[in-house]
């Protein structure tokens, strides 16, 4: 069993950065492929960005490419999602998710690929 804790909410203006952390442990997730996904009010939970287990390939939704970066730390167990030059509609609660991944390459970007999930951490942008 993998557990997840998100962490690096909060509350920022527009055009400011956070960094959302990751942290999973039970086991090592060095040989998962880990996602993003956001979940905004009254909306249904989205992709935001994907990473393979060596961190050498990355997915993004449109939206925020160009604007958000996921990497990863596999000493420390840890993902990252740093959101630079944030918008309002980035506002949600932001989750991450695992799962074991055979092939060094795979990427996962739909909900029911992933079997790991956090508990979300709430982003909040201001105009």
């Amino acid at each position: 069993q993998v557990q997840l804790v998100e962490s690096g909410g909060g509350l920022v203006q527009a055009g400011g950065s956070l960094r959302l952390s990751c942290a999973a442990s039970g086991r090592t997730i060095s040989r998962d492929a880990v996602g993003w996904f956001r979940q905004a009010p009254g909306k249904e939970r989205e992709f935001v960005a994907a990473i393979n287990r060596s961190g050498g390939s990355t997915d993004y939704v449109d939206s925020v490419k160009g604007r958000f970066t996921i990497s990863r730390d596999n000493a420390k167990n840890t993902v990252f999602l740093l959101m630079d030059s944030l918008k309002p509609e980035d506002t949600a609660v932001y989750y991450c998710a695992a799962k074991f991944s055979p092939f060094s390459l795979m990427i996962l970007t739909t909900e029911r690929e992933y079997d790991y999930w956090g508990q979300g951490t709430q982003v909040t942008v201001s105009s």
